[in-house]
């Protein structure tokens, strides 16, 4: 089980949480929870790193940073004591959860779960920080921003958990998001491929990095809400949406939907750059020195050489990432050899996403032809096996996702 930062935000919700907690080991199951730090708490420590050194050394970050996990990780073992059951707290080096030495982006390489398997049999309920391990130096770290759904994930794998539950401020995983569009459909099931594309293209149920971790370990995932009361139906129910295997959504006796959700994504921004010379290695002059600052590129279109042995060449990249990506590119300049650079960070990314599309043709052909008859410009195309995304004007976003959610046929019923 792992709980979200507003699920542990203050003693009232953490009392919840262990009810919660403690009504699925009355269930007779053998239980672990994965916390997060409270709301807000892990950037109020972010501030302060800054503040006391703004080229703040990341070993010491890790430090500061997993410290608003191991708060939550002890009040709630507390509170369960205070309700009779048996709790304990595990921090990441005392398992230990073992990551590579990247620290503030550290990657598990394996937890050694026999301790803690042990723990669970003798009745004890394992509360865990999430977002926190432990370096080959024996040093703290931490795995990025969202790791605590990672951690859950990697822990359910390490102790062959039935299923793993991740409790979030939202009751499942919907069609698109209910608050742009009313009739969303909350999905029951959903595969490991879709909730990957989903999550990189702007669903913020779940983090990437832990979809791909239970996709390769085989975890079954349930997404359901914390905020629930003492008359919602137990997780056992299946309340949430789960997170399956391709195999186990075909055993299933549920009609397969062609497009399962639609993302939207304002945290993008474009570049293009004009009269760029048509010319082997031309691309890579571009794009290699943003690789090595670490920066995604995403959309990327070439447009037909001029005579001249011109053509210019548009990008999407992060809009966190886009001063740093002007700047590299301004400083290779003569290298790269383009007349000018032009930005804009007023764009969305619009995406459907579905493994429906495998076997059908002319989702793409809707995506367009309904963004069209509403006047909608697309900007740049990218698409995969089973997702097509399209970049549009930010101010046209809400209208986008409401005309193709109803164009698929998504709408819940009134």
């Amino acid at each position: 089980m792992k709980f979200g930062g507003t699920s542990m935000a203050g003693t009232e919700r953490i009392r919840r949480v262990a009810n919660i907690v403690r009504r699925q080991q009355a269930a007779g199951h053998e239980v672990a929870v994965v916390v997060s730090a409270m709301a807000g708490e892990t950037d109020r420590l972010v501030g302060f790193c800054r503040e006391a050194n703004a080229l703040y050394d990341p070993a010491e970050y890790d430090v500061v940073v997993a410290s608003g996990e191991q708060v939550t990780s002890g009040l709630l073992a507390l509170t369960l004591q205070a309700m009779g059951c048996k709790a304990r707290s595990w921090l990441g080096w005392q398992l230990p959860i073992r990551t590579d030495d990247a620290h503030a982006k550290a990657r598990i390489e394996e937890i050694d779960s026999e301790a803690l398997i042990a723990s669970m049999a003798s009745g004890e309920i394992a509360v865990i920080p999430g977002f926190q391990g432990m370096a080959p130096s024996g040093r703290v770290t931490t795995l990025g921003r969202g790791g605590s759904d990672t951690s859950a994930v990697a822990v359910a794998a390490a102790v062959k958990a039935d299923r793993c539950d991740i409790y979030t401020d939202v009751d499942g995983v919907y069609t698109t998001d209910p608050r742009i569009v009313a009739k969303a459909r909350k999905l029951p099931l959903v595969t490991y491929e879709e909730m990957l594309e989903l999550a990189s293209v702007g669903s913020k149920v779940l983090q990437t990095r832990s979809v791909s971790l239970a996709m390769k370990e085989g975890v079954r995932v349930q997404v359901l809400s914390s905020f629930i009361d003492e008359s919602a139906p137990p997780a056992d129910d299946l309340p949430g949406t789960m997170i399956v295997s391709d195999e186990e959504l075909e055993g299933s006796d549920m009609e397969r939907q062609l497009i399962t959700g639609i993302a939207a994504d304002k945290n993008e921004a474009k570049v293009t750059l004009t009269r760029v010379p048509d010319r082997p290695g031309a691309v890579a002059s571009i794009f290699s020195p943003l690789a090595e600052a670490n920066i995604n590129v995403d959309m990327i279109i070439q447009n037909v050489a001029k005579g001249k042995g011109e053509t210019d060449v548009t990008f999407t990249a992060p809009k966190a990432d886009l001063v740093r990506t002007l700047a590299i590119l301004e400083d290779r300049k003569d290298k790269i050899g383009y007349y000018r650079m032009i930005s804009d960070d007023k764009v969305a990314k619009i995406s459907v996403v579905g493994v429906g599309m495998r076997s059908h043709a002319g989702v793409a052909s809707t995506m367009f032809k309904t963004l069209a008859d509403r006047g909608i410009n697309i900007q740049a195309i990218s698409t995969s096996e089973i997702k097509v995304s399209v970049l549009i004007d930010e101010d046209e976003t809400e209208l986008a996702v409401r005309v193709l959610h109803t164009a698929y046929g998504m709408d819940a019923a009134a």
